[in-house]
C-alpha cells in the first residue's frame, strides 16, 4: 500500500539566528552569571514553525535568506527533520541570539542584528519563493527582518501570495506587523503586547483587544488570533470568536511557545480540522511546550491527552463544550 500524502506547507524565515539558550537560577545583571545548563541551535520563528510542523508530519520546504558562514547546524537540522531546504545563502554568519531562561520562567533575550542582505539577495530569494508558490498553497511567513529588507518589501510578498488564492500565516512585531497586516494575510497571531503595540497603546484590556482584532477583520484580515499566555488563545474569524484555555502548567520556558501555537494552527489548517479541533490542539501543543526548553513536539500522545482538558468558549461552540457569549 502506498503511504499517505502528507500535507504540504512552505515556511519562510528571513532573519534566522543561532539561539544560545541558558537555564539559570536568576539573572543578576553586572554580575558574573552561571549558567546551569545551555544549547546552542538553530531557530528564528519560521524555523522554529518548520521543525513543529515536520514533527507533526507535514512535508515542509524551508525557505528565506541563511548566512552562509555558519550554514552547517541548519542543514544537520533541515536534514533531520526531512524538510526541503530552499533556503537561498547570503554571505555573513546568521546572527546568534542569547537567551537566559531564569527559575521562575523569566526569558531575558539579547538579539544580535541579522546579516545585511543585498538587491541580489532578495532577487534570489523571490524567484525561489514564486517558484515555490505554484506548488505550494500554504505559507507561513514569520519573524524579523534583516537588514536590507523594508517591511513594506514583506508586505509585498504577501500580498502577491494571497492575490494568487494562497493561505499565508504572517507572524512579525512592531513595523513588520504594521505593514504585513496591510497586505491582508489569511491568519496572523499577535500576542497581547503586539496588538497593543500596533494599536499604539501600553496594554489593552481584554475588551479592548476585540474591538482592536474585529479592526483588522473589517480590513481584510480574515483569521486574527490573539495569544494570551497563560490565559490562553482567542481566535476571530467569520464563524465569531472562540477562546482556548489550557489548565494550569509547570512553566520551565516560553521561549518558542508562540511559534508553536503558529505550527498547531497551521496543522489543524492542513487536515481541514474544523475551528474547535484546530483551536483545542493549537493550544494543547503550545500549553505542553512551556514545560520543555527548545521547540518540537517531545510526545504527541501528550498532546492529544491534554487537548482534551482544553476548555473552549465563545461563539458557535459545540453544544457540548461550554458557551459563553463574550470573552
Amino acid at each position: 500500500m502506498s503511504s499517505p500524502v502528507k500535507p504540504k506547507v512552505v515556511t519562510v524565515t528571513l532573519n534566522p539566528a543561532l539561539d544560545l539558550t541558558g537555564s539559570l537560577v536568576s539573572l543578576i545583571p553586572g554580575n558574573v552569571n552561571l549558567v546551569e545548563q545551555g544549547c546552542l541551535h538553530p531557530a528564528g520563528k519560521g524555523v522554529n514553525v518548520a521543525k513543529v510542523l515536520a514533527e507533526l508530519g507535514a512535508e515542509v520546504t524551508v525557505t528565506g535568506l541563511l548566512g552562509a558562514d555558519n550554514q552547517e547546524p541548519f542543514c544537520q537540522l533541515f536534514e533531520t527533520l526531512g524538510a526541503t531546504d530552499r533556503f537561498v545563502r547570503v554571505s555573513g554568519a546568521s546572527r546568534i541570539n542569547v537567551k537566559l531562561v531564569e527559575a521562575d520562567g523569566r526569558v531575558s533575550d539579547i538579539n544580535f542584528p541579522g546579516v545585511a542582505v543585498t538587491e541580489a539577495d532578495i532577487t534570489a530569494f523571490e524567484d525561489t519563493l514564486f517558484a515555490l508558490a505554484e506548488l505550494h498553497d500554504v505559507f507561513v511567513i514569520s519573524g524579523s527582518l534583516p537588514q536590507g529588507i523594508t517591511p513594506q518589501r514583506c508586505a509585498g510578498w504577501i500580498s502577491a501570495l494571497q492575490q494568487t488564492g494562497k493561505q499565508v500565516f504572517f507572524d512579525s512585531s512592531k513595523a513588520a506587523l504594521a505593514a504585513g497586516l496591510e497586505a491582508s494575510p489569511w491568519l496572523v497571531k499577535p500576542n497581547d503586547e503586539e496588538l497593543a503595540d500596533w494599536a499604539g497603546r501600553a496594554l489593552l484590556s481584554r475588551e479592548e483587544m476585540t474591538v482592536v482584532a474585529e479592526q483588522l477583520a473589517s480590513q481584510g484580515v480574515e483569521n486574527v488570533v490573539v495569544s494570551l499566555g497563560a490565559e490562553g488563545v482567542m481566535w476571530l474569524n467569520r464563524e465569531g470568536w472562540l477562546q482556548g484555555q489550557p489548565p494550569k502548567m509547570n512553566v520551565v520556558s516560553t521561549v518558542g511557545a508562540g511559534d508553536t501555537l503558529v505550527a498547531g494552527l497551521c496543522w489543524g489548517v492542513l487536515n481541514e480540522w474544523n475551528k474547535q479541533e484546530t483551536l483545542s490542539f493549537a493550544t494543547a501543543l503550545s500549553a505542553l511546550a512551556v514545560g520543555q526548553v527548545g521547540v518540537g513536539v517531545e510526545d504527541l500522545n501528550a498532546v492529544l491527552a491534554l487537548q482534551k482538558s482544553v476548555r473552549l468558549s465563545g461563539c458557535n461552540v459545540n453544544a457540548n463544550m461550554e458557551q459563553r457569549v463574550s470573552l
